[in-house]
């Protein structure tokens, strides 16, 4: 915080107010920047009567702003994964004012991200819609130079399910607190991070039910759901909380060196993403993640034929066309269309007779 300087383009003041970051740039002398910052801190310590909305800010600002409200109002994992993309938006316009950033501009870096794929081109233009929406919402600029500007064509696959050996290759590749965590998210049908943040004053042994909690709704509210337990996992989280540290509220944790402090520290998983490598490579299975594991359960319920409402409630989804994206069964009207499909267009055995015919009748001649 404060001001600094940055090699071939000048001096820049950064400092927070109220939990809300402010910066400008550039500035000939550290002088000039020194006497900004303490001009619009003045300012915003003691407001005029009759303030005129700002209507315009740097993009480095309005970034700030919002990675300070994704910070509370969002998972980590959510914000973790804005603030990267945020970081090579700052690289390109973090100088230049808002209103100066075109639709043209924004275009032009989606050709860029395309280069890596569709997917990720889109999904820049996803995030920078959301910012600059946000940002008129807040009174911080005019204009979304992101409208007008379409997504681009993707090839749709199938999301991969293990079949159900693999699964229990990777459940009995590992040691027992990993297996422990793997069973806990596959007989839950819970996001890794709904296990990660996991405590016991979630676990509910006597009724036999486990809360879990997720942000990913409208407005980044966290909300519950109640799962009941299976009688494996009822075992399992019976074990754990006799073996429980008390001092520690997580059904799940680890010891690990802060990158931050330097110190040892005990707390909740906040990523497990890498493990999974390791384990399918020990297993001998074609990679999957942990989040094939709630496709892989939602459609073993999808296949004994539950209502599509109780798979969406157990999978947290806020809307069923999500739900709908998780089951890829073949249902029982597409097979009696196929079926109608092959009697009335020929069945093989009617078409293998014909052929035979045809093959006699050319021979005669």
């Amino acid at each position: 915080m404060g001001t600094y300087f940055v090699k071939g383009k000048g001096w820049r003041y950064h400092f927070k107010y109220l939990k809300v970051r402010y910066t400008k740039a550039w500035f000939k002398t550290k002088k000039e920047a020194n006497k900004a910052e303490a001009e619009y801190k003045n300012l915003l310590k003691n407001p005029p009567s009759l303030i005129q909305t700002e209507t315009d800010t740097i993009f480095l600002d309005l970034i700030n702003k919002r990675l300070d409200y994704m910070q509370v109002y969002h998972t980590k994992h959510h914000y973790d994964d804005c603030r990267q993309m945020a970081a090579r938006w700052v690289e390109k316009w973090g100088d230049m004012e808002n209103s100066s950033i075109t639709r043209g501009m924004i275009q032009e870096w989606v050709i860029v991200r395309n280069k890596v794929s569709a997917y990720v081109a889109n999904k820049e233009i996803r995030h920078l819609r959301a910012l600059f929406n946000w940002g008129k919402k807040e009174g911080l600029i005019r204009e979304n130079p992101t409208n007008g500007i379409n997504f681009l064509p993707i090839d749709k696959k199938i999301k991969y399910i293990p079949p159900k050996e693999d699964v229990l290759k990777i459940l009995f590749a590992t040691d027992q607190n990993t297996q422990d965590y793997l069973w806990a998210i596959k007989e839950t049908l819970a996001r890794m991070n709904e296990i990660n943040q996991l405590a016991w004053e979630d676990v509910d042994l006597l009724n036999k039910t486990v809360t879990l909690y997720t942000r990913k709704k409208k407005g980044g509210h966290r909300t519950p759901r109640k799962i009941p337990m299976t009688g494996r996992l009822f075992d399992i989280f019976s074990r754990r909380f006799q073996a429980r540290r008390k001092d520690l509220p997580w059904v799940f944790w680890h010891t690990y060196w802060s990158s931050k402090t330097g110190e040892k520290i005990e707390g909740r998983f906040l990523d497990r993403k890498r493990i999974m490598k390791t384990l399918c490579k020990r297993a001998g299975v074609k990679y999957f993640r942990f989040h094939a594991l709630r496709h892989f359960g939602a459609s073993i319920l999808n296949d004994a034929n539950l209502d599509i409402s109780t798979i969406q409630r157990l999978l947290g989804h806020e809307n069923r066309s999500t739900t709908e994206i998780y089951l890829h069964r073949i249902s029982e009207t597409e097979q009696d269309a196929i079926r109608i499909l092959e009697e009335k267009g020929g069945s093989l055995e009617s078409v293998d007779k014909m052929k035979v015919a045809h093959e006699v009748a050319h021979e005669k001649k």
